[in-house]
């Protein structure tokens, strides 16, 4: 019998099913996020508005490091590095944010309202913020980029 206790405190939790598109906490941008490397990592695949004011498609403007702003947002790896955690989780893993131009460390896991809670952070996860990404409720067209 104490056997039994034992086994259900080792086993580790089934890894969250985190794969496909998920649309960002404001429904601006839908990533795509698919196994690389033996990691998962995630792409912006969709953008609700593409073009920026002048009509051409919108870059990386906000980057910190001048010579990557002319990079598409359409089709930028905003997340990677992230490998399955005990708690069924997502950890190991950075996310880039396009609006700041900053990258942080980050963990990710599905609540049990479905929805994929990210956080970003700076050394420990106390210190930083998290966002809630959604199910996208159509099938997005990806953007050409």
């Amino acid at each position: 019998m104490t056997g039994l206790g034992c086994w259900g405190s080792v086993a580790r939790a089934e890894t969250q099913d985190v794969q496909g598109w998920w649309m960002d906490q404001n429904g601006k941008a839908g990533i795509l996020i698919a196994p690389c490397g033996g990691q998962l990592c995630g792409k912006i695949e969709w953008l609700h508005q593409p073009l920026d004011k002048e009509g051409k498609p919108k870059t990386d403007i906000h980057n910190g490091d001048a010579a990557l702003r002319p990079r598409l947002l359409c089709g930028l790896s905003i997340l990677g590095g992230f490998t399955p955690a005990d708690n069924g989780g997502w950890h190991g893993g950075w996310i880039y944010d396009p609006e700041s131009g900053n990258t942080y460390k980050s963990v990710m896991h599905v609540g049990d309202d479905g929805k994929l809670h990210v956080r970003g952070y700076i050394g420990f996860t106390l210190i930083g913020r998290s966002v809630t990404w959604v199910r996208p409720p159509q099938q997005l067209a990806p953007c050409a980029g």
